[in-house]
């Protein structure tokens, strides 16, 4: 009876044993949950929210079963982010992202309710660091400064513009970046900057992108950068209407627009938004992701211009002094303004103003 015991106890025991390897097999097969919750003008924007998309197809593609994937849109006005970020925590999500610095005081708030769950927020970071929290920033100023020094070498008329979406220190940036790279190769010239709003519904209001595009080129401007979503659309048909150019921003618009449009549009301002999306999935992935800042520059291939097929000839005269600034930039021998007050001093410092 003894024996029978001990026999029984070492069986139990070994099958304790062989089954723990199995259990943890499991665990570590288990799909890791991303969630990733657009801005408002959601999928179809040609723009912010596409490249975030097109980040999280890649994630999926590259990683296969071992990632499972939603994705969420918000109402018209996005009032509804804090809930759609919260549902997310709810169902257990491993990484949840939000497309946009709007979704910063959601995430924040959601963020402390599922502490084991990571959050990422693509252009926002909490005012105070969250231990599971990442930013996702880029150095807008530095792809919009070399898209800026194209439109100062093309323009023939010495008359650029900008349309911005919201008008916040984030947009901003790519206006600072854009005039001074203008200013910096032509001194004569002007550059005009406009604003679509003064809340998330400027990104996605084509109409005044438009009325504001015409305004400039009426004014003599012969291309025109937008920096404004959705809205960008109507800069756009404002191009093809007057016969002038455009420069998109974050997509390579060139790809995505119609082809009536398409000859109208110079180049794009690269925002790799997808490689933000994706490396930060990649260190879900991983085991290696970490919250706090993670900033996508020149250096990092974050930011930059678009050429393909359709513009290749037309850039090939100011190639290579855009690939010369943007050594210089990545380099640090050309310190890029990131706001209006930054601008004054730098184009002071190189004799502009």
């Amino acid at each position: 009876m003894r024996v029978r015991s001990i026999c029984l106890r070492v069986f139990v025991i070994l099958c304790v044993a062989l089954a723990a390897p199995a259990a943890d097999v499991r665990a570590q097969a288990r799909a890791a949950r991303v969630g990733l919750v657009f801005d408002v003008g959601g999928r179809g924007d040609l723009s912010f929210n596409d490249m975030a998309y097109a980040g999280l197809e890649r994630a999926a593609k590259t990683f296969g079963a071992r990632i499972a994937s939603k994705y969420l849109e918000p109402t018209a006005g996005g009032q509804n982010r804090e809930e759609l970020v919260r549902l997310l925590g709810e169902g257990k999500y491993d990484l949840i992202i939000g497309v946009g610095f709007l979704f910063t005081d959601a995430i924040t708030k959601v963020a402390k309710d599922f502490p084991a769950a990571r959050f990422a927020i693509v252009d926002g970071c909490p005012d105070t660091p969250a231990p599971n929290v990442a930013c996702l920033l880029f150095k807008e100023q530095e792809g919009s400064f070399l898209v800026g020094a194209l439109a100062g070498m093309y323009t023939k008329t010495n008359k650029a513009g900008f349309v911005g979406g919201m008008k916040i220190p984030l947009i901003e940036r790519f206006e600072a970046g854009y005039t001074a790279g203008a200013e910096y190769v032509n001194p004569k010239v002007t550059v005009y900057a406009d604003y679509a709003g003064t809340t998330g519904e400027a990104f996605k209001d084509p109409v005044k992108g438009k009325e504001l595009a015409l305004a400039q080129y009426d004014r003599g401007a012969d291309v025109i950068y937008h920096a404004s979503g959705a809205t960008g659309i109507g800069v756009f048909e404002a191009a093809v209407g007057r016969n002038k150019m455009a420069i998109g921003v974050d997509a390579d618009q060139s790809l995505t627009v119609s082809a009536n449009e398409r000859p109208h549009i110079l180049t794009s301002m690269t925002k790799r938004v997808d490689v933000a999306v994706f490396d930060a999935i990649r260190a879900l992935v991983r085991g290696s992701w970490t919250p706090g800042p993670q900033v996508f520059g020149l250096r990092e291939g974050g930011v930059g211009y678009a050429v393909n097929a359709y513009n290749r000839g037309l850039l090939s005269p100011y190639t290579p002094k855009l690939e010369a600034l943007k050594q210089d930039i990545v380099a640090g021998r050309i310190k890029v303004p990131a706001n209006r007050q930054e601008l004054q001093t730098f184009l002071t410092s190189v004799g502009r103003k």
